[in-house]
């Protein structure tokens, strides 16, 4: 019997599982927004999706319905994300505009940061968190914190 892979091929260690009011909607956002690829979805008995995966670049993200019954509740639900997920692109300003039109809003405009990248924030339809960046120039440590001191209190 061959032995079972601990990570299954194609997964990381780390994986995002976003819980959203309308996860169906939600994977339809993320294919415009971010160019996802749905990976299969598991939908329950009631028609909530128990179990769904789409992959953003080379990353997979999990998603469920929001399920109060069971704890699972979404962003909106509990007021607010203290979670960010961050998304490297090779094109950010075309990535944000692309999720801004598919209903995302920004948070913190697109703009050249000290550490390397052109970044930006989105809130998406869901409330979830998005950084969205594209690194843009090596920084070296020290040149990092030669800059940070030089930000406004």
């Amino acid at each position: 019997m061959a032995k079972v892979k601990a990570i299954p091929e194609g997964m990381h260690s780390v994986t995002p599982h976003l819980i959203c009011a309308g996860a169906a909607n939600a994977i339809e956002f993320y294919k415009q927004a971010f160019g996802a690829v749905e990976g299969g979805r598991l939908p329950g008995p009631d028609g909530r999706l128990m179990h769904a995966m789409i992959r953003i670049g080379g990353s997979a993200v999990m998603l469920v319905d929001e399920m109060p019954e069971w704890g699972a509740l979404g962003p909106k639900a509990l007021k607010g994300s203290s979670v960010t997920i961050h998304l490297y692109v090779d094109d950010v300003d075309a990535v944000v505009a692309r999720a801004v039109k598919a209903g995302a809003k920004v948070t913190m405009p697109v703009a050249e940061q000290f550490w390397g990248d052109r970044y930006g924030k989105l809130e998406d339809p869901f409330g979830h968190h998005w950084s969205v960046a594209t690194h843009v120039r090596d920084v070296t440590p020290e040149e990092m914190q030669k800059a940070m001191q030089k930000m406004p209190a």
